[in-house]
């Protein structure tokens, strides 16, 4: 009889004739085993439905509307799921997905929450047949490598000065924002940027250093058209000339760049100076004077004709500049300063006793001021081969302007990845499609239970072609079953040939994507596939889910 008692009692109850005991606090929710896997794969379903619309160039775009009440207007994955406010911690753990391949290529945002989603959703059958989910796991694994040496076999290397391949190549990801419109202006200024930006990286040998964030400055100004927008040959910034009798238009002019004040000395701490005898305080008046003409006089040894400086710059100074015919300007931002630094070829100095001759910037062409909407920017363009650019964004409103500067990240992002790596991957689904049909084909080589997860994740590397092609309103399920023969003809023929055809993403039809020119770098493919696999494998491997808070 005690057996039986034992064998009845619930978990959490204490030895007989004991109450029950708690071990967990009452308020924590737990959801374990099967219930918490299947609960996990509807989440990831739910977010990947959120960003299916948005692939491809027949996209939607989403607005959201955040707690304060403003309004973003977008199909960039990363920037719709920042914004969506998520409870469920495997859709958490999603979005989080979206936001490494931003960082990490800039592009593919939205095809690896569509894949993982995807690589959940065809897991859910075997779990339902009570297969192991580390043995699904290991199934992807192997998949997954499988399909990396599937995308190193469909890989062309391209030249980064092949204007042509270069402009197509921006133009997929372009192509399905909404910018789209001014492509050929977009791809044309992504192209500019980063080839302007990019210099021999110091580290290694034979690579480049792309520094977007840094040197590749993006400005926008509400009003105008979005055809007025360019790549300046050099840089601009929003700040008037000190004292309004300047010069505004030099050619040819030599910059001097500072970070130290052109002002008296001020005391770091609070200073109490007595005094007592009235005469010393004109000489106190006069010492500061003094000061302050002195480094005028430093700077204008010089000659320079336009001064800029990071902290403030006193009357008396602008008066001393101003006499010289030397253009000041003040309280400029350190990274505006690192910029014209890189495009005019000066140093930036901190003292004004120590500057030489090969500090001055001598490589910019034309220094202007001119006036856009209400404020005055100076512009310093025709630099001699600049390494910093400023981008100058025009367009209707503030919502349009975000937007296309979102996509213009996207595009300069994706020129960045072929200069660090110049191999390309078809577009339009055809990569995705001879994955899968190549995973298809080797899946019979697998033994044992692998098998059926294995194949699943070629199976689910279909869903690009296939939103692709919905989106665009077409039989999905014929172009998909077309596209799908075409690959396995290909296959057939030679396993370890290229086939490049895809889906053309604005009418439908499958298109040899050599001929339509759609490319997509190799870097954004792989991580997108390497992405969305492993955190398919993490998000299956949980099994208990327990939430509920510590007593504060």
């Amino acid at each position: 009889k005690k057996n039986s008692t034992m064998a009845g009692r619930g978990p959490m109850m204490g030895p007989p004739g004991m109450g029950q005991v708690m071990v967990l606090n009452t308020k924590t929710q737990r959801q374990s085993g099967r219930q918490a896997q299947l609960g996990n794969i509807s989440a990831a379903r739910a977010v990947a439905d959120i960003i299916r619309t948005t692939l491809g160039p027949r996209s939607m775009l989403k607005m959201l509307l955040d707690p304060m009440g403003s309004i973003v207007i977008t199909n960039d994955g990363n920037c719709i799921l920042r914004e969506v406010d998520v409870s469920h911690p495997t859709a958490k753990s999603m979005i989080e997905l979206s936001r490494a391949q931003d960082e990490e290529v800039g592009d593919g945002t939205t095809s690896v929450i569509i894949l993982a989603g995807e690589m959940l959703v065809s897991a859910e059958p075997f779990l339902r047949d009570n297969m192991h989910p580390t043995v699904i796991v290991q199934g992807y694994n192997r998949a997954l490598q499988e399909a990396l040496e599937i995308c190193q076999r469909q890989a062309i290397t391209v030249d980064i000065h092949d204007k042509e391949r270069m402009t197509s190549l921006v133009q997929s990801a372009v192509g399905t924002k909404f910018s789209s419109r001014w492509n050929e202006k977009m791809v044309d200024m992504a192209l500019q940027a980063v080839l302007t930006v990019a210099r021999p990286s110091s580290q290694t040998i034979n690579q480049m250093e792309v520094d977007l964030k840094r040197y590749a400055k993006v400005e926008k100004i509400p009003g105008g058209e979005i055809s007025d927008c360019s790549v300046l040959k050099g840089v601009m910034f929003n700040k008037d000339v000190t004292h309004s009798k300047m010069r505004r238009h030099i050619q040819n002019p030599r910059i001097l760049l500072l970070d130290s004040p052109l002002e008296y000395k001020k005391g770091e701490s609070q200073t109490n100076v007595e005094i007592t005898d009235e005469n010393d305080w004109n000489k106190m008046l006069k010492l500061e004077e003094k000061y302050v003409e002195n480094m005028c006089a430093e700077i204008i040894a010089l000659k320079p004709d336009i001064v800029i400086t990071e902290k403030g710059v006193s009357d008396l100074a602008q008066h001393y500049l101003h006499k010289a015919n030397i253009t000041a300007f003040r309280r400029l931002r350190k990274t505006d300063n690192n910029r014209i630094a890189r495009a005019t070829g000066a140093t930036i100095c901190s003292r004004t006793d120590e500057i030489q001759e090969s500090d001055i910037g001598t490589n910019c062409g034309l220094f202007e001021m001119r006036k856009i909407g209400q404020d005055w920017f100076a512009f310093l363009e025709e630099c001699q081969d600049p390494k910093a650019c400023t981008i100058i964004l025009r367009g209707g409103s503030k919502d349009v302007l975000n937007e296309i500067e979102r996509n213009l990240q996207d595009a300069m992002q994706v020129v960045r990845n072929v200069v660090y790596n110049p191999k390309l991957l078809p577009g339009g689904g055809a990569t995705e499609m001879a994955v899968a049909m190549g995973l298809k084909k080797s899946s019979k080589k697998v033994h044992g239970v692998q098998q059926g997860p294995y194949k699943a994740v070629g199976e689910a590397m279909e869903v690009i072609p296939r939103t692709l092609a919905s989106n665009c309103g077409v039989s999905v399920i014929r172009s998909v079953t077309a596209l799908r023969a075409k690959h396995a003809a290909a296959y057939d023929e030679n396993p370890d040939g290229q086939c490049h055809w895809g889906i053309n993403g604005i009418t439908g039809e499958l298109v040899d994507m050599n001929e339509l020119g759609i490319w997509e770098p190799f870097s954004v493919k792989v991580q997108t596939i390497k992405t969305s696999i492993e955190s398919a494998c993490m998000i299956l491997r949980i099994d208990d889910i327990v939430s509920g808070s510590k007593k504060k």
